[in-house]
């Protein structure tokens, strides 16, 4: 089978392997259907990397796909069944986990990154890892399971109530997911920024009440005449915008930090977090909430597929991993064959 497999630094290459035949009384063997490219294999590609990975890993930790194969202890799913995978794999044994707080574990790995994933015609993996999903959902849409967990994860914390006035800083896949989410909560204005006219334009299409490019528009003045007092929630999606976010949200509002770069530590406004008892939460990844995921892409609850600006087969990843590098696509959708 042909395989996207990370070779280095900067490097992904497309390599024939054998199909894995080995299947532990534990894992599952599923015949891909579709994959995606996340931002995260971006960043795993560039040179320097943003994110470590396994040299010789297959790469793809956003797949849908059919069962063809279980161990012998397997009960939570069968042979033909269709399923997402939570890439995500935790040792179940240490405090954190024993805390209920997966995303945290000590010991967690990663799919698609560290272990290999997606990319490629089949993929075996631990059973735990796999949930059902109907097949009436399309492809491209179950392939946003992933991402959108994590999505309901922060916004969980933050509990947007129906009038709330919501601001997302940064449009990318995650800043579209979470302007559909914030919509379908009930947010009565949500106002999204970004730099990228393209990208602003399918956050109108998500649920945007207002764009803004900072380079044309001035954000702060923009919130204070559609709130007058400030957002009720400011969503950093971009990881380097929390001074931002504080000055955006009203007294006693929260602000959730999505986005992550490692690189960059603004000063922190800690005078007006306090003077103004703003509430500021980190999410990471997901926690239990795959069941939920499968539950709303179920019943179609989102506008998805708006998301989804490429089709390709895995012999077109060097350019749809340009395109993401460039910010002209949204969700790139991967077929392996």
């Amino acid at each position: 089978m042909q395989a996207g497999v990370f070779k280095e630094i900067g490097k992904l290459e497309l390599q024939d392997r054998n199909e894995p035949d080995r299947v532990t009384e534990n894992e599952v063997k599923i015949k891909v259907e579709a994959a995606s490219i996340c931002g995260t294999d971006v960043h795993i590609l560039a040179d320097p990397p943003g994110h470590p990975a396994t040299p010789g890993s297959v790469l793809g930790h956003e797949y849908v796909g059919e069962i063809v194969e279980i161990g012998k202890e397997v009960g939570n799913v069968k042979v033909g069944d269709r399923v997402i995978v939570d890439p995500t794999t935790t040792c179940g044994e240490c405090e954190y986990c024993g805390m209920g707080l997966v995303n945290m574990c000590d010991n967690s790995s990663s799919i698609g990154i560290f272990k290999d994933g997606g990319w490629a015609s089949y993929s075996v993996l631990p059973a735990k890892n796999v949930f059902k999903v109907s097949k009436e959902v399309p492809p491209e849409v179950a392939v946003l399971a992933e991402p959108l967990s994590c999505v309901i994860n922060g916004s969980e914390k933050i509990n947007i109530q129906p009038g709330d006035s919501v601001v997302i800083l940064g449009t990318g896949p995650m800043g579209q997911l979470f302007t559909q989410v914030a919509k379908a909560a009930g947010a009565g204005k949500i106002i999204c920024s970004d730099f990228s006219d393209y990208r602003l334009r399918f956050s109108e299409k998500s649920g945007a009440t207002r764009t803004v490019n900072p380079k044309q528009e001035d954000i702060y003045e923009v919130v204070k005449a559609e709130t007058t007092i400030g957002a009720d929630v400011v969503v950093d999606c971009v990881g380097a915008l929390m001074n931002q976010a504080v000055e955006l949200v009203r007294k006693g509002g929260q602000v959730l930090v999505l986005g992550m770069n490692e690189h960059v530590a603004p000063a922190i406004k800690q005078y007006d977090i306090t003077r103004n008892e703003i509430t500021i939460k980190g999410t990471y990844i997901q926690n239990f909430d795959f069941p939920k995921v499968i539950k709303i892409l179920e019943a179609n609850l989102l506008n998805l597929e708006e998301l989804i600006t490429h089709k390709i087969t895995l012999n077109q990843i060097h350019e749809g991993i340009e395109n993401m590098r460039k910010g002209e696509a949204i969700k790139i959708v991967v077929y392996p064959e």
